[in-house]
């Protein structure tokens, strides 16, 4: 059975710019988004990406492209990984077969990359705040430009989003057009009250058929307009029960809209263009729209990985050892089977982070908030004062959107929140805005903080079962992908003492001090050296960044005149900060060097890549040591 029926490419090479897409005429459009969607399939299927979002805003890109004059008119999008269609008609086809790769292009828009990228989006909600900012921006500079932010994917559950409809509604004079592309989902099923409403706004279809309708007549002629907007609010009472949440924050409401019938999108656009004041478009689309696989299940194709792209047969990619993120899942699940207090937290990632495990055996103990990550840690601070104990999960990346939460609402009050941070350090391809570079910095200098990272999967089920039984603000960070086949499941729990790391080696020559999963990298550039050169290094792992082993570090201090720290975050405020702050308080005789991430952005590239180009991969710890030595 065959997933994508392939057709020629009789358009999609004429189109290099938006101002080539223009030159096809609107009968055209539906076979060129039909072609633009297939080369999407045919180059995700070899080069893994975001696939399902970008399937399901294909018709709204071409739309956006082929009425506004973009880079002139600005479009900013949201939940970035939407916009690959959008990079595909800006210059950008070819460079699209080396989307997310070392030196290619992001997988996410960039100012930096291209002109036609007029906000950069790796993090979700932030598009209605920044179009707002360009609107106004170009208010004040005296130019002439429409402002269009695409926001989606449960993009809309974040606050941020309401913050910026709330102050951009106050504005009747800026042009901004807020779009919102409704599918219903974010990585998994939306949920939440918002979710609720749009169902019902998409219900009141005699009411936004018919208001649709008068404005797309009476749009070009102001006084039948203004007629319009009067009895569009008296109809309003009469056909929906409560009053349109957009237009209670002064926008004016446009919907609902089939998202993938480009013609129509086309006029509808064309019509808003010339409205002169703040405007929203809903559309309903599909996530994975016209590939059935995608269709079908939409949250493993969210990031399905390489595929048959004729079959819809994944290509499963290797895999000796568990994901660390089913060690958390199944190691949760477990211990909310053994204590009725264990309750799970996470902003729309039950999947992504495997708490989805525990869901499906305890769905009322575990509570999905949506794209909200401040609410998700103040939420889970709640929890804990009423006598639970939540272990709240979320990326690195999204637990900095938290860190006013984290310090103000858990660690001030010390209340037993277990924060797990998936993805900590650098996670690859995703690149610069989704490197959990730096949590052990920002986590280790709040006060009553326990910061932990495991060296491996058994280390990651005792830290979480220590967390769980530790009445303190607790954080447990972990890296994307898989472990290192050490055997976790079913073992016995065992405590680990908060703030004490372990001996792993001895040696007298050099000490290297790791912490986390680098302590893998470590051992194999440790073995590798003492087996060619006549060195014996000694390997502690720190486990705690905070707090510190005082009594190991006191050891090291005094046994070692060379000592080297591994951490996969940035060295600026990192553990190896803080070990050289020790040991220069202690008055210890130390030639320290310190591995880690620069000052500086990693951009995208497979892990094991940009390892190397940071210097910490295991070739990386073994130059530093023949380097201390020498």
């Amino acid at each position: 059975m065959e997933s994508l029926e392939r057709i020629e490419y009789d358009l999609l090479y004429r189109v290099n710019s938006p101002a080539d897409l223009k030159k096809l005429s609107v009968d055209e459009l539906p076979r060129y988004c039909r072609e633009l969607r297939q080369y999407i399939i045919e180059e995700c299927s070899k080069n893994p990406g975001h696939l399902a979002s970008s399937l399901g805003t294909v018709e709204l890109t071409v739309a956006i492209h082929y009425v506004y004059d973009t880079p002139k008119d600005k479009l900013v999008w949201d939940v970035g990984h939407q916009a690959y269609a959008h990079k595909i008609i800006t210059g950008r086809r070819e460079a699209f077969r080396v989307n997310r790769k070392l030196d290619g292009i992001s997988g996410f828009p960039r100012m930096a990359e291209s002109e036609y990228d007029s906000f950069g989006a790796g993090h979700s909600s932030t598009s209605i705040s920044a179009a707002y900012g360009l609107a106004k921006a170009a208010e004040l500079r005296g130019e002439e430009c429409n402002v269009v932010a695409v926001i989606g994917d449960g993009a809309m559950t974040g606050g941020l989003a309401f913050e910026g409809l709330n102050n951009a509604g106050a504005d009747k004079r800026n042009n901004l057009l807020v779009i919102l592309n409704d599918n219903e989902m974010a990585i998994d099923q939306a949920t939440g009250a918002l979710k609720r409403y749009l169902a019902h706004v998409s219900a009141s279809r005699h009411y936004n058929t018919l208001k649709r309708t008068l404005w797309r007549w009476f749009s070009h002629v102001p006084p039948l307009l203004r007629l319009c907007q009067k009895l569009g609010n008296a109809l309003k009472q009469g056909l929906l029960q409560n009053s349109n949440l957009f237009e209670s924050l002064n926008f004016r409401y446009f919907g609902q809209i089939d998202g993938h019938n480009v013609k129509e999108l086309v006029n509808m656009l064309t019509a808003l263009k010339d409205i002169r004041e703040p405007k929203l478009l809903h559309l309903i689309t599909t996530k994975g729209k016209g590939y059935s696989p995608a269709e079908d299940n939409q949250s493993l194709w969210h990031a399905p990985g390489k595929f048959n792209p004729d079959t819809g047969e994944r290509i499963p990619s290797k895999r000796d050892a568990s994901r660390y993120q089913d060690v958390f899942g199944e190691t949760l699940l477990e211990l909310a089977r053994e204590n009725d207090a264990v309750v799970g937290v996470t902003p729309a990632m039950p999947s992504g982070c495997s708490m989805n495990i525990m869901m499906r055996e305890m769905p009322e103990r575990c509570f999905d908030v949506g794209i909200a990550e401040g609410h998700a840690v103040t939420f889970a601070a709640g929890l804990a004062a009423g006598g639970m104990h939540p272990v709240c999960n979320i990326y690195s990346t999204f637990m900095q959107r938290a860190y006013d939460n984290i310090i103000h609402d858990v660690a001030l009050q010390k209340l037993p929140v277990t924060l797990c941070l998936d993805r900590g350090g650098l996670v690859g391809e995703d690149g610069a805005t989704h490197h959990g570079a730096f949590d052990l910095a920002y986590l280790s200098c709040v006060p009553n903080m326990i910061v932990a990272a495991p060296m491996n999967e058994a280390e990651l089920r005792n830290m979480l079962y220590t967390a769980v039984n530790t009445p303190a603000p607790f954080a447990i960070r972990y890296p994307r992908g898989c472990g290192e086949g050490v055997e976790w499941k079913g073992k016995a729990f065992e405590s680990v003492a908060v703030g004490r790391g372990r001996k792993l080696k001895e040696g007298s020559d050099v000490a290297v001090l790791s912490i986390g999963t680098t302590g893998n990298f470590a051992a194999a550039a440790i073995q590798k050296v003492e087996q060619e050169h006549n060195i014996t290094v000694a390997h502690y792992d720190l486990r705690f960044a905070k707090p510190l082993d005082e009594a190991l570090l006191d050891e090291v201090g005094k046994r070692f005149k060379r000592v080297i720290t591994v951490e996969d975050g940035v060295l600026r405020g990192g553990v190896g900060e803080a070990v050289a702050h020790y040991f220069n308080e202690k008055g210890y005789d130390v030639n320290l060097c310190s591995l880690g991430i620069d000052d500086k952005f990693v951009e995208q590239g497979t892990p094991a890549e940009l390892y190397a180009q940071c210097g910490y991969d295991a070739a990386g710890i073994e130059q530093a040591i023949l380097n201390i030595v020498k």
